[in-house]
């Protein structure tokens, strides 16, 4: 990865921090305590980490001011959030390379379409027609762009992204590889007979700083438009269905399904492997725990947990009551089977 070298001074200046030590050594990467050299920064966000912290090689280390006396290296920039600087840190030592803007000569571009300044599209990319792609566009390589799509400026879409038609990304969105967006929903009109598509004709769209994960699928609406709010980033292997509604600054992390006109508000988080049925709303600031089963409404700023999910507590104190039950199950069980042997 290509780095720019910072000094230690250069750093604590970047992120707002007191720097204790020598300041001129050159850093040029950012590593754990435990994998960084002397070219290294590092980051001590936590007493817990203390031990690291002082066998560790690094060049210089961001902490927190209650560890500023800790032992470790000479160098440290002492900071109030350790995470957040190292955040600012990382992004100014490698702060990565964008393409050379250009069109590749296996690109096919439909009529009709029209491209921003400074875009870059890789080999076999293919826009259908009408297609308005905005400035800085980054277009990978096999993405497959389909007729009447709208994509806002400094878009980024990785190798073999599909975007169906008429869709509407804003600006800034990310979409990882392999990423399909405004596909058909999952939607039968059921007989004897078998099972009939229902025609989806709504559309979707993802609003400014959506990210979306590689092997993720959005889907667009049966009537009305699925809707991925600003600013919502959502990872690998989640799938949102057709016709939900997802809020500001929200949080899907890897597994997560989303059932059909489903309405997240702002700021919702959904852990690893949850499940959302269809036809719910869920307040804003709900947060909800890994491999869990959303059945019913939750109101806003709950935390719930559990097949079927309810409020976390209740859920720890259910877990716990069990666990309580299991040493006396075997004494339960030679009591019932006592009372049928007599």
């Amino acid at each position: 990865m290509i780095a720019n070298p910072l000094t230690a001074q250069a750093v604590a200046d970047l992120v707002g921090g007191r720097l204790s030590g020598p300041g001129d050594g050159l850093l040029r990467r950012v590593r754990s305590l435990d994998q960084a050299g002397p070219d290294a920064l590092a980051m001590c966000a936590s007493r817990k980490y203390s031990a690291a912290m002082a066998h560790t090689r690094a060049g210089a280390v961001l902490v927190a001011e209650a560890l500023a006396g800790d032992p470790g290296p000479a160098t440290r920039i002492v900071v109030a959030d350790p995470a957040r600087a190292m955040f600012v840190a990382t992004r100014a030592i490698h702060p990565g390379v964008a393409p050379a803007p250009g069109i590749a000569a296996t690109a096919q571009i439909g009529p009709g379409s029209q491209l921003g300044e400074a875009v870059t599209i890789g080999p076999y990319a293919v826009l259908g027609a009408r297609v308005r792609l905005g400035a800085r566009g980054h277009i990978g390589a096999h993405v497959v762009i389909e007729d009447g799509v709208t994509i806002g400026d400094d878009v980024r879409l990785d190798a073999h992204v599909v975007i169906y038609a008429d869709a509407v990304l804003g600006d800034r969105v990310w979409c990882k590889a392999s990423a399909v967006i405004g596909g058909p929903g999952f939607g039968y009109a059921s007989d004897a007979a078998g099972h009939a598509r229902i025609p989806h004709v709504g559309g979707c769209i993802l609003e400014d700083d959506v990210e979306i994960g590689s092997n993720s699928c959005v889907d667009r609406g049966s009537l009305d438009d699925t809707r991925i709010g600003r600013g919502t980033k959502i990872d690998n292997l989640v799938h949102v269905a057709h016709n939900v509604h997802v809020g500001a600054h929200c949080l899907m992390m890897a597994g997560v399904g989303v059932g059909g006109s489903t309405t997240l508000g702002d700021r919702v988080i959904l852990a690893g492997q949850v499940g959302v049925i269809d036809n719910v709303d869920l307040g804003d600031h709900v947060k909800v725990g890994a491999k869990s089963l959303v059945i019913a409404d939750i109101p806003a700023g709950a935390s719930v947990s559990g097949i079927p999910a309810r409020l976390h507590r209740e859920f720890l104190r259910g877990m716990a009551a069990m666990y309580r039950l299991g040493p006396h199950a075997e004494t339960l069980e030679s009591l019932a089977k006592e009372r049928e042997d007599a």
